[in-house]
């Protein structure tokens, strides 16, 4: 009984944010969980780069200002052979990618 009343209680808080309450609520628990995220960066219309499992991709922040700067950075395991899958001797290595590269973050599908 008490867990219904708890479900009921979670469910009508819920209900009573704002979509973009709803929308922070999400990203905060996936940046605790982490996300199984593929990066991939274009060159026209080639994959250059692709870095597989990343947890999150984050905004620099200026050390004095906290202002954003303009690239995200992460952590994630470089793709050499741009096969999509993690092979012996691909390692996780910490990337850069500025506002002026052409790239794609998105949640693997595998």
């Amino acid at each position: 009984m008490n867990r219904i009343l708890i479900s009921l209680a979670l469910l009508a808080g819920l209900a009573a944010c704002t979509q973009e309450q709803q929308n922070q609520i999400k990203r905060d628990i996936q940046n605790w969980t982490g996300t199984n995220g593929v990066l991939e960066v274009y060159a026209g219309n080639q994959v250059v780069k692709r870095f597989l499992k990343i947890d999150k991709l984050s905004t620099a922040l200026g050390t004095s200002d906290n202002e954003p700067r303009h690239y995200r950075y992460g952590y994630g395991i470089l793709d050499e052979n741009l096969n999509g899958q993690v092979d012996p001797g691909e390692k996780r290595v910490y990337f850069e990618v500025g506002d002026f590269n052409a790239y794609v973050f998105f949640e693997s599908p595998r």
